[in-house]
């Protein structure tokens, strides 16, 4: 039990001391004793990190190495995938394609069909549908991808969800 207990630390002003630092003896003394050539510096004279593994710290690379291979300390990793593979997400939420929906009948760019508005996403500028929002109309989306509660807002909605395959998003 006694070692769960953390020690109470108090901070550096309430802690009592029984000498004088040693910066206050040497007031008036320009190296503080720290002598002329090599100075009082932090300790990353060779660069902090990673910095000099291939040049000044190549021992200690290679200590690392015989744990791990070397690895993720020197050399490329992984790879890039081409532009044209890539996903750009271009989402729209269930709530906002709800109110926008009357006015893009008006403008033309959506049909109406038995009573549902059918709408193209990919034609609008969109590849996914989020859930986010609520809607009330019934909808039927053509995306190329949608989330699991987007699908379910629109089916309670009275719409269904239509996922195109093979696009390239």
């Amino acid at each position: 039990m006694l070692k769960n207990l953390k020690r109470h630390v108090l901070p550096l002003d309430e802690m009592t001391r029984r000498f004088t630092r040693k910066t206050r003896k040497l007031r008036g003394w320009r190296t503080h004793s720290w002598g002329r050539v090599g100075q009082h510096r932090r300790n990353n004279s060779g660069g902090s990190e990673r910095v000099g593994l291939l040049k000044h710290k190549k021992s200690l690379l290679m200590e690392m190495a015989e744990k791990n291979n070397g690895w993720p300390l020197i050399g490329k990793h992984g790879f890039t995938q081409p532009p044209p593979l890539r996903s750009h997400w271009r989402p729209i939420n269930v709530g906002s394609l709800g109110e926008i929906v009357e006015e893009l009948a008006a403008e033309g760019k959506i049909s109406m069909e038995s009573g549902k508005y059918v709408v193209d996403l990919e034609s609008l500028g969109f590849n996914k549908l989020l859930g986010g929002g609520h809607m009330d109309k019934p909808i039927i989306v053509k995306t190329p991808a949608a989330s699991a509660s987007a699908i379910e807002k629109v089916k309670k909605a009275g719409g269904e969800v239509l996922i195109l395959r093979g696009v390239i998003h």
